[in-house]
């Protein structure tokens, strides 16, 4: 099974605009683009078309369901690591929000819980089930899943490492690897599933976004 991971397009948060709680916030116009360029990436149709529960998400996978209607739809929990519970208030921006980001790296705890928000070791998990879940899937072709940044970073950091179980150490690893690493909105990144739950990450693209000037779309 090949699995697209896709990064949503760019979202009115990415812009810098309050946003009313983490799974709120639309495309912005360029998002929108960008999503439609994604759609226009795939050779064919895929086997089958997930996307996170987050309106960023779902708008981005539209312009691939509208391309292919045939192609069955879910909706699975591969939605942004939200650590910060409800910290993440109503008509906040990202840069207001940024000191509650900077306490929560800074204490990096993987059992920490902030305000009902998910735990580091919370998101882990769930990235693990996901692929548990893919390797239990009839598909054998390209799977497309509509997902968000840190949950891919995170996932594709716990497979090469073969970290399961983090500890302080873990996590100030993936710290450095997400600040070293970038996932632009509506990067493709590919996973291959052999057999049994074996999983490895191909290839990373943005190629898919570039305007045929060769300027970024």
């Amino acid at each position: 099974m090949r699995v697209w991971l896709i990064r949503h397009g760019e979202s009115e948060s990415n812009a810098g605009l309050p946003t009313n709680g983490p799974g709120a916030s639309p495309l912005t116009g360029l998002g929108r683009e960008q999503a439609g360029r994604v759609a226009a990436a795939f050779d064919g149709p895929p086997d089958l078309i997930v996307a996170s529960s987050f309106v960023r998400a779902r708008e981005t996978a539209r312009p691939t369901r509208e391309r292919f209607p045939d192609v069955p739809y879910e909706e699975w929990p591969v939605q942004e690591f939200t650590y910060l519970g409800s910290l993440h208030g109503p008509s906040t921006t990202a840069e207001e929000r940024r000191p509650h980001v900077e306490e929560y790296w800074t204490r990096c705890d993987p059992a920490y819980s902030n305000g009902g928000g998910e735990s580091f070791q919370d998101l882990i998990t769930r990235g693990r089930e996901f692929v548990d879940r893919l390797a239990a899937r009839p598909e054998q072709g390209l799977v497309a899943v509509f997902t968000h940044g840190i949950f891919m970073r995170a996932l594709l950091w716990s497979l090469q490492l073969g970290v399961s179980a983090p500890d302080h150490a873990d996590m100030e690893s993936f710290r450095t690897f997400m600040i070293n690493s970038a996932t632009p909105n509506g990067t493709i990144a590919e996973l291959r599933l052999a057999g049994g739950h074996g999983a490895g990450v191909v290839i990373g693209s943005t190629v898919h976004l570039t305007a045929p000037s060769g300027r970024p779309a």
